[in-house]
């Protein structure tokens, strides 16, 4: 597999995070930088988030990876799935 540009991993993390956020009323703008929490994602919803990066980018998260710290905002979440690609890549 063949490991996406950042700007593609961040244009469909953003799209995910939309599309979760749509669905609660205190729907924000999320920026890449924006503390997901901030923009007033719920725990149950960063589940969600966590499992459409997994479908989205056909990778399978190990616990580790699995921290608040990564999952802070788009941004985190785009190196995360970047560092994931390149490891599979190898």
């Amino acid at each position: 597999m063949q490991a996406e540009t950042a700007t593609a991993v961040q244009t469909k993390i953003l799209e995910l995070v939309q599309s979760i956020l749509a669905q609660n009323v205190t729907a924000n703008r999320v920026k890449p930088d924006t503390r997901l929490a901030d923009a007033g994602l719920t725990s149950m919803e960063m589940v969600n988030l966590m499992l459409g990066v997994e479908a989205a980018f056909d990778l399978t998260l190990p616990q580790s990876d699995i921290t608040p710290e990564n999952f802070t905002s788009v941004e985190t979440i785009e190196r995360l799935v970047l560092r994931r690609q390149q490891l599979q890549a190898a």
